[in-house]
C-alpha cells in the first residue's frame, strides 16, 4: 500500500522537528570532523533566507529539508534528513522534489548542495544523482574537503 506523504512548511517550533534536527546534527558530528560539519542548527535554520519543510506520513514526522536562497537565481539545499523509521518510504524524494518545485516557482535557475563522502551518505548521493544533480566544485564559501561532495542542478 502506497502511503501518503504530506509536505508542510515548518516554523521549527514543534518538538518532533527539533528532535529530528538534533539527530541530524549529532549524526553529522559522528561522521565528520567539526570543521567539515556544515549542518545548520535551529537558530541558523530560522534565518529569513531559509524555508524549511517537513514530510509527514500517517501523522508522524518522516523527514525535513530546507532551501536557502543564495541570491535571486540560485538556491542551496540544506538540512535534508529522513527519520530512520521512514528510510525507503519516499519522504526524502518527496521533500527534494518539493524543494526543486519551489525553487522553480521562485524563478531560480540552479540548485546547489553539499553532502558527505562517508558510506552513511551514499543513499543521499544516489537520491541527488537520480534527481539530476551532478558533482561540481565548492561554491559559496565552501572549500575542498575530503568529507564533502558538492553537487548542482540546473532548473
Amino acid at each position: 500500500m502506497q502511503r501518503t506523504i504530506e509536505i508542510r512548511t515548518d516554523d521549527l517550533t514543534g518538538d518532533a522537528t527539533r528532535r529530528l534536527i538534533a539527530l541530524h546534527l549529532a549524526g553529522m558530528h559522528d561522521t565528520s570532523p567539526p570543521e567539515s560539519v556544515h549542518a545548520l542548527d535551529i537558530a541558523a535554520l530560522q534565518h529569513p533566507s531559509l524555508t524549511v519543510w517537513t514530510a509527514w506520513i500517517d501523522g508522524e514526522l518522516a523527514g525535513v529539508g530546507a532551501l536557502k536562497a543564495l541570491d535571486a537565481d540560485r538556491g542551496e539545499i540544506k538540512s535534508m534528513r529522513v527519520d530512520d523509521r521512514f528510510r525507503g518510504a519516499g519522504a526524502g524524494r518527496a521533500l527534494l522534489r518539493h524543494i526543486v518545485a519551489d525553487a522553480r516557482r521562485r524563478g531560480m535557475s540552479s540548485l546547489w548542495l553539499e553532502t558527505g563522502t562517508t558510506e552513511d551518505f551514499d543513499p543521499a548521493q544516489r537520491l541527488y544523482e537520480s534527481e539530476g544533480f551532478v558533482a561540481c566544485g565548492p561554491f559559496e564559501g565552501y572549500s575542498l574537503d575530503p568529507f564533502s561532495v558538492f553537487m548542482t542542478r540546473a532548473l
